[in-house]
């Protein structure tokens, strides 16, 4: 029988049909389907971790233990995960631990564009690389396989258009996986400085089988077609050459591509008169080969940046560009923007409205940087906000310590913001941090957090109180506010910047997109009191037009929210005040 399915929804199905026992992850687009859809196997203890390094070392301890077990993150949750990473390389595993990295070329919801195949390369394991969703089921399976044969934790990479594209997937039934014998091993295990060191020959060991296998693995397949053109590829980019040249070149698609195989690529090269690699991102494979006397044309015509296409392809070896057509009229570009009624909209209108420096973090907030707020400074990486903040507060002194603040999610303070409070207390600036709780990780599609009250699953779990965290770790000017009441909102901003210690402000109001959030009434606009100072439109609410020289308010999208209505001077927006 077989379904379709998206890329992750096969990936998922791959870790049922193994075997796989326990996966921890923690969300991250495009990855983020893997682990919901895991979760609805009731055979699989599937849970959200508060970050990647945690949910990588959950995988690794149930695999010491003798499960398959999986991790899944985006490939900069992949940068927290480092830390397990590259140890496990010389623990190895009992049973298979298997972790699925989601690159992002063309960053569609990312802060960086970068290549996972350079961890594989440096941490010195296995990476397999599907092309479409059967074979993301079936690598999954495969790399269980060389995670127990090689004793090694094996990566799989994707990127966004095999996780989000769906194909065809023949079902399997699951193969019934006992636990694998715990025996206890500190050699093995216990990675201190004399052990590590036998460990890394182990390591050196197992690269060298591996590049073997390399050489024969059917996960490396050659298909010949006409001889003037042959392609060195992987991923996606064989979907996009076959599209375009089909059976008029020779490919090499590898599956595996760490270690990369050299004999195979020197007996393909010599079948075709032109050889090219192509490969998104980085120049990983034609570097291979052309430390290997391989000669090959790749970055030479193709860009180091972004994602391909067919027409990509199509242009830089044939030539063949295509017309663009292009429409008479001037079509304004439609950024994202904050959803009606966010929660997070009065808050950055008041940051603001007084010109304070905002070090920002990752999550829907970052649009708060967005026009017409224009209210963030900085965004770096999950967590970064509140240290990145206090450093710049250590060093411009007392004035900028009064007119800063950070501000960070309420999943984000969970994953990486709280050890950036504990060095801003320990430390002593005296720095304002509000967290935006907003009851969900909200960025990703709705996932549960250690703050929300339920797990993975749906089923009730403990809830992890920001305010007694921030308690718990020194602060002792922790203050709640509605971010809808743009007046205590304010308030709280002007008192907590002045301060003289760190202080924490949570602006506690449920994403407006929740299931369970209930709507005031629309707002409207009476017409006779609307003098179009526009003063409405400084929030940037999607919901707000302007319509035959009146501000408008579409009924169809406005939450009732009230935040505008306090921003009128002329009380010209009526109604949808109940939750202030």
């Amino acid at each position: 029988m077989s379904k379709l399915f998206l890329g992750n929804e096969a990936v998922a199905r791959g870790l049922y049909e193994a075997g796989c026992r326990v996966v921890s992850s923690y969300p991250g687009t495009p990855s983020t389907e893997i682990t919901e859809f895991a979760a609805k196997y009731d055979e699989i203890y599937a849970e959200w971790a508060p970050n990647e390094k945690v949910a990588l070392e959950v995988a690794l301890g149930a695999g010491i233990k003798g499960a398959r077990s999986f991790s899944a993150m985006k490939h900069v949750g992949l940068n927290v995960a480092a830390d397990p990473l590259f140890t496990a390389s010389y623990t190895g595993v009992n049973g298979g631990v298997v972790i699925a990295v989601a690159d992002d070329p063309g960053m569609h919801s990312s802060q960086n564009e970068q290549d996972s195949r350079h961890y594989a390369i440096a941490a010195k394991l296995p990476m397999l690389e599907p092309a479409d969703s059967q074979e993301c089921k079936d690598y999954i399976k495969e790399a269980f396989e060389l995670s127990e044969e090689f004793d090694t934790p094996v990566l799989i990479r994707l990127s966004t258009r095999v996780s989000h594209s769906q194909s065809k997937v023949e079902i399997c039934d699951r193969q019934q996986i006992e636990l694998k014998e715990y025996v206890k091993n500190p050699q093995k295990y216990v990675m201190v400085p004399a052990n590590a060191r036998n460990r890394h020959v182990v390591v050196e060991e197992r690269q060298s089988r591996l590049a073997e296998l390399a050489e024969t693995s059917p996960l490396n397949k050659v298909e010949i077609g006409g001889d003037s053109i042959g392609i060195i590829t992987s991923g996606i980019s064989y979907q996009y050459a076959k599209e375009v040249f089909g059976d008029k070149a020779s490919y090499l698609k590898l599956g595996m591509v760490n270690p990369l195989p050299t004999k195979l690529i020197e007996d393909f090269a010599k079948k075709v008169d032109k050889l090219y690699v192509v490969e998104e991102l980085d120049d990983i494979i034609e570097t291979h080969c052309k430390k290997n006397g391989i000669n090959v044309l790749g970055k030479e015509i193709f860009s180091l940046i972004g994602e391909f296409s067919q027409a990509t392809i199509a242009e830089k070896i044939l030539g063949d560009k295509r017309e663009n057509v292009a429409l008479d009229v001037n079509i304004p570009v439609r950024p994202p923007v904050m959803c009606a009624g966010c929660p997070h909209r009065g808050l950055f209108y008041i940051l603001a409205k007084h010109k304070a420096y905002v070090s920002g973090d990752i999550g829907c907030y970052t649009l708060g940087a967005a026009p017409p707020l224009s209210a963030m400074d900085t965004t770096i990486c999950m967590g970064a906000s509140i240290s990145a903040q206090h450093g710049y507060n250590v060093a411009g002194g007392e004035d900028t310590e009064k007119k800063s603040v950070a501000v960070i999610g309420d999943s984000t303070f969970m994953h990486s913001g709280v050890t950036g409070l504990i060095n801003t207390v320990y430390n002593g600036s005296n720095s304002t941090i509000i967290i935006l709780d907003n009851s969900i990780t909200g960025m990703t599609g709705h996932q549960h957090n250690p703050t929300t009250g339920y797990n993975l699953k749906g089923d009730i779990a403990q809830t992890i109180s920001i305010e007694a965290v921030c308690k718990a770790v020194g602060v002792r000017r922790v203050r709640i506010v509605d971010p809808y009441d743009l007046k205590a909102t304010e308030e709280a901003v002007v008192e907590e910047m002045a301060a003289e210690e760190p202080s924490v402000i949570i602006t506690r109001r449920p994403c407006a997109l929740l299931k369970y959030v209930e709507y005031n009434p629309p707002l409207t606009v009476d017409r006779d009191k609307c003098i179009t100072c526009r003063a409405c439109f400084r929030i940037g609410c999607p919901s707000i037009s302007m319509k035959d020289g009146k501000a408008s308010i579409d009924a169809t999208s406005c939450t009732g929210c009230g935040v505008c209505s306090q921003l009128c001077r002329f009380d010209a927006i009526v109604g949808g005040k109940e939750n202030v």
